[in-house]
């Protein structure tokens, strides 16, 4: 499984409340959320995200409340990957949760700038920067895991494992 877009860079820090401001938090509906991702950080985001573009930021990504909105918000507008030199743990756990694939290489995010064109292998962790040709190496995630966000999420990855007993 792969995503390739174009980068969209962050800085360290930026917290759920960036990425989903808690005064839309009034409805249910992922697609109206989703309008409003990244909205107090960068304000063109929603309109410029493509299927399949990228998130790659700075240190602990997702900080601040436990809200699942977060990464369902990220991955509503189209983003493929979000990389991070770490995640908020609150945070790892939902995109893995929701299907959001999203890997660690600090390497990467120090060099990769906005509006790279990036390949990413989700199964190797290969992170290839179409722009400057250069190619980074993220630790995957192990078999189990990779199931989870290619199924969609953890819910539908227990159906499907239901229906296949």
């Amino acid at each position: 499984m792969y995503t390739q877009g174009k980068v969209f860079k962050y800085n360290d820090n930026v917290d759920t409340d960036v990425i989903i401001p808690a005064r839309y938090l009034n409805t249910p509906d992922k697609e109206e959320l989703s309008k409003h991702c990244m909205e107090d950080i960068d304000k063109d985001f929603v309109k410029e995200v493509s299927k399949g573009d990228v998130i790659v930021a700075g240190w602990n990504f997702g900080c601040g409340s436990s809200r699942e909105h977060a990464p369902l918000v990220i991955k509503t507008c189209g983003v493929g990957c979000v990389i991070a030199k770490s995640f908020a743990r609150i945070f790892y756990r939902n995109a893995i949760n929701i299907g959001l694939p999203i890997l660690e290489c600090e390497k990467a995010c120090d060099e990769i700038n906005a509006n790279d064109k990036l390949n990413v292998d989700f199964d190797t962790g290969i992170i290839k920067n179409l722009t400057t040709q250069k190619e980074y190496k993220a630790l995957p995630f192990p078999d189990f895991i990779q199931n989870i966000i290619k199924s969609g999420g953890l819910l539908a990855a227990l159906k499907k494992e239901d229906n296949n007993e």
